[in-house]
């Protein structure tokens, strides 16, 4: 038997011409655009790691959020000067007003922070399934955005956290992004995501077959909530300044619509979701100014049309505009065969 694996150069030039698009983008576009194009990757982000566990292991994650702002207040304090630590918030402990990471490393521990909490919530709360999952997770959001709201040495609970240092950019951003995909991607064609898959057909039959459900459901919320955090980084140090507040049931409800309209178990799903929500965001934004009823803004009118669409598509087209279907990227350069050990 003989197994067959991607060229490696079939994925050196589809990133090459990402990097060539985004310099593009990085010399041609103003520093509105760029924004918007990092908001993006970000939402890739979030929309690709929360499909490990909404569509591919079949449970209901609500808990996004809590993660994002583990990440955020993590890289936040990390990064900041000791100078500055000092003038915001005396009340840090001295070893942390004195340390300062680089940006990569404070993303990194942002993330690892989130999937440390993913797992220590995880145990108890992924025994539910169903809605009592999702009121569970939803309720670790509101547990984080109170407990940041009442550390007060720590997150200087309502004011939050401003002045950061404006590291994320589309090259940050689609690294990271790139890196997310690229993770689910492998681990979906992985023993592992197929075991996903299985809990989310049939529980019983998978745990019949050896799948150990538990462990599989905790890898998927962990990573899932490591990947949050990475992009709570992000979206801190792309906006500067934020609060507990920031971090609301809005963004999670984004995330979802943005998963739904692309497709609940699908990559390319998660990638398009993102993509077009975000855009028709966008547009509309400038609608409600433009459509102005006697002087006074349509405020409003993106997160009604938006909620309106999520409707559609559950009602008209459940699976999403993907319906579980990759897209097929061409392959420039044919695959290469490899024996398998079975061959001995």
């Amino acid at each position: 038997m003989r197994v067959r694996y991607a060229h490696p150069l079939n994925i050196l030039v589809y990133l090459a011409v990402i990097v060539a698009l985004l310099a593009l983008a990085q010399g041609s576009l103003n520093n509105f655009y760029l924004r918007v194009l990092s908001t993006i990757g970000i939402y890739v982000i979030l929309s690709a790691s929360l499909n490990l566990t909404n569509g591919l292991t079949g449970d209901f994650s609500l808990g996004h959020a809590a993660f994002m702002s583990v990440g955020a207040y993590a890289s936040a304090i990390l990064t900041l000067p000791p100078a500055t630590k000092a003038a915001m918030n005396a009340g840090l402990p001295v070893w942390l007003q004195e340390l300062t990471l680089p940006f990569l490393v404070a993303t990194v521990a942002g993330g690892l922070l989130a999937a440390a909490l993913a797992v220590i919530v995880g145990v108890p709360v992924l025994r539910l399934r169903g809605h009592y999952l999702a009121v569970a997770t939803l309720g670790l959001m509101v547990i984080v955005r109170v407990f940041a709201n009442n550390w007060q040495p720590v997150t200087r609970g309502a004011r939050g956290i401003n002045g950061l240092p404006p590291h994320t950019n589309i090259w940050w951003t689609y690294a990271w992004a790139i890196l997310t995909v690229y993770v689910v991607w492998r681990l979906v064609n992985s023993p592992y995501g197929r075991a996903m898959i299985a809990i989310r057909e049939d529980e019983m039959a998978a745990a019949a077959r050896g799948v150990s459900v538990f462990a599989t459901r905790l890898l998927a919320f962990a990573i899932g909530a490591f990947f949050a955090g990475a992009a709570g980084a992000l979206w801190a140090h792309l906006i500067t300044a934020f609060t507990p507040n920031s971090f609301s049931f809005a963004i999670t409800f984004n995330i979802i619509v943005m998963l739904v309209v692309g497709g609940m178990g699908s990559i390319s799903g998660s990638v398009i979701g993102p993509v077009l929500l975000t855009l028709l965001q966008q547009a509309l934004s400038r609608a409600e100014t433009m459509l102005a009823v006697g002087g006074v803004p349509l405020y409003g009118l993106s997160q009604i049309t938006v909620a309106i669409l999520a409707i559609l598509i559950m009602i008209f087209r459940r699976q999403g505009l993907m319906g579980g279907h990759e897209i097929r990227l061409p392959r420039l350069f044919t695959p290469l065969d490899k024996p398998s050990s079975a061959d001995g």
